[in-house]
């Protein structure tokens, strides 16, 4: 089963506590203070255009890309999931933004050009389940970066799901759906998984009902830098994700700002 498959039509009413516009704006602050890219549509020269791109790793249903066009960068984004691609071009039709979907594995990234700005938010990455896996996505977006160009990620320790989901259930209700959260935690092979079904109202007191099954790996600070060193990525910060401070051995998901290095920047003439 697809994993964000019936989910994806209720994924933005269920998932509406997450701060989109607060992870946009550090976003935009940590591109500002490290990137290369910058909020200039339109940039004179093939050059300045890459430059410029930012790509949003995992874009789900386009909110957080929709945020980031708004602040002014040129926007490209990848899914596997078509279900949440096709929700998200929904939204590109209502804003009139022009941003460009891609519905590809990011284990097999294929883009037409380097980009200047790699991000992934709200634990994409944990759905990596192997290390050798998650060191190519972070080799190919190294190879798909502009020269100096910074890949911004965040993701879920192992911390947080051993000691702060660990086997839980979780129940809510909502004006149009209903959930119910079953979380189960293998500490022998270090997964998460979750299994989740979803009541949504149909008509009336008629509901309709689906389940799917998610599973994720924990990894933590050092496991990470080890595998962004292996792919030619130089990390610039990292601190916990939830307070910006720095990483304890309490965080339960941390951001990592990693740089190209290696590649010989572009000569211009004229």
């Amino acid at each position: 089963m697809e994993a964000y498959g019936d989910f994806s039509g209720v994924y933005d009413e269920l998932m509406d506590n997450i701060p989109y516009e607060q992870w946009s704006l550090r976003l935009d602050t940590l591109i500002r203070k490290y990137g290369v890219s910058r909020p200039e549509r339109n940039a004179e020269g093939i050059l300045d255009g890459e430059r410029n791109l930012v790509l949003d790793l995992g874009c789900g249903t386009g909110t957080l890309t929709e945020l980031m066009y708004g602040l002014g960068y040129d926007m490209i984004g990848v899914d596997m999931s078509e279900a949440m691609l096709n929700i998200a071009m929904e939204k590109r039709v209502a804003s009139g933004s022009e941003i460009l979907y891609l519905n590809q594995d990011m284990r097999d990234l294929e883009l037409y050009s380097t980009v200047g700005t790699v991000y992934s938010a709200c634990d994409s990455l944990n759905y990596i389940l192997e290390e050798d896996e998650l060191l190519q996505v972070f080799s190919l977006v190294n190879n798909y970066l502009f020269p100096g160009g910074i890949f911004i990620f965040d993701f879920n320790t192992d911390y947080k799901y051993r000691e702060l989901i660990g086997n839980t259930t979780i129940a809510e209700n909502r004006e149009n759906c209903s959930f119910i959260w079953e979380n189960y935690y293998d500490p022998e092979e270090g997964l998460n998984e979750y299994d989740l079904t979803v009541f949504v109202r149909q008509e009336e007191e008629n509901f309709r009902r689906f389940s799917e099954v998610h599973v994720q790996r924990g990894y933590t600070l050092e496991q990470m830098m080890s595998l962004l060193e292996r792919s030619g990525l130089v990390v610039l910060e990292a601190a916990d994700a939830d307070t910006s401070g720095p990483v304890t051995p309490e965080s339960g998901r941390i951001y990592i700002v990693a740089r190209e290095q290696g590649k010989e920047a572009p000569v211009t003439t004229g």
